[in-house]
């Protein structure tokens, strides 16, 4: 013989990290084809097949695991003393190969056979199906890091953004299931939008549409959001509930407030009592105006007594 089929592919190491090109299996002109035993494919061990001019464009070729190539190779002597015996029968290392036919060499190639693959994937799809059916969206949205929305003094854009947000968290994908989840998150003005959507599009429409009309419908382009939460001030009560509050008030029409801003707007509604004996200097983030507040709680109980003693009638 003249020549011989000559078949690579790349395969895992031992160590189940590394990869390495292989010889797997020997073809002949007439069409039989010859397999290696797994501890001679390695191509290390093939030395005068390596330095064939052929062997350098497949090693050039030949880069991600399970990739193989198929080619013909002119017979030096060299290669023939290496692969053929006297009776030109196919051999390595003086171990005579075993001849298999072309679908036995290709089956250890596949690794799995497409009927189990197909069968892995019908097993995917029911059981996403399945988990897509039984989940409770009530609770599902009860588990969401945001409050239910309120179109008096929630932003409607960053709302539905932070639900979306969430839905992904939830694995919660489908447009279907985000208009499920939807519904338990709304309430009063947005409640009866949701009934309304329900009865125009119904719930098999896609959530863009759904998330576009609830901006259109909620999105408020005037000033009223902005002016409540800009000059919220304390009235009475806890000092710290009502920072809490206020830095929610802010958050809602502007996410993006940055912190010194954020800082100065809470800190502007406290009593001047309060204010005088805060250091600015040393707030950094919002939970050093906290704890600064928290430590003058006691001020406040202190003018509340005051001013009850003050306007409580004397009995003579």
């Amino acid at each position: 013989m003249d020549k011989l089929r000559f078949d690579f592919m790349m395969k895992g190491a031992g160590d189940g990290k590394s990869t390495v090109l292989c010889l797997t299996s020997i073809g002949t002109p007439d069409g039989r084809t010859f397999a290696l035993p797994d501890e001679m494919q390695n191509t290390l061990l093939h030395k005068d097949l390596t330095e064939t001019q052929m062997f350098g464009k497949i090693k050039n070729t030949l880069k991600k695991r399970h990739q193989f190539r198929k080619v013909w190779i002119t017979l030096t002597e060299n290669l023939k003393q290496v692969y053929l015996d006297d009776e030109e029968n196919l051999q390595f290392e003086n171990y005579y190969l075993e001849e298999i036919t072309e679908k036995e060499v290709e089956k250890p190639a596949q690794g799995i056979s497409n009927e189990t693959i197909e069968k892995l994937l019908k097993k995917i799809l029911d059981d996403k199906k399945q988990k897509s059916e039984v989940k409770n969206f009530g609770k599902i949205a009860n588990d969401f890091m945001i409050d239910k929305f309120n179109a008096k003094n929630s932003n409607a854009c960053q709302w539905i953004n932070e639900f979306e947000k969430e839905c992904e968290r939830f694995m919660v994908v489908e447009d279907q299931e985000k208009i499920e989840a939807l519904k338990f998150l709304l309430e009063n003005a947005s409640a009866d939008w949701y009934t309304c959507m329900i009865l125009k599009y119904t719930i098999e429409s896609e959530w863009s549409d759904w998330k576009k009309n609830f901006i259109e419908t909620f999105g408020n382009k005037g000033w009223s959001p902005i002016k409540y939460a800009f000059s919220f001030k304390y009235q009475s009560g806890s000092l710290l509930d009502y920072a809490l509050k206020k830095e929610k008030l802010l958050l809602q029409i502007r996410k993006s407030m940055d912190t010194e801003t954020l800082i100065d707007l809470i800190a502007i509604g406290l009593p001047d009592y309060v204010l005088n004996n805060i250091d600015r200097e040393i707030l950094q983030e919002t939970q050093d105006l906290y704890n600064e507040i928290s430590k003058l709680e006691h001020l406040v109980k202190k003018i509340q007594l005051i001013t009850k003693e003050k306007f409580t009638p004397t009995i003579s």
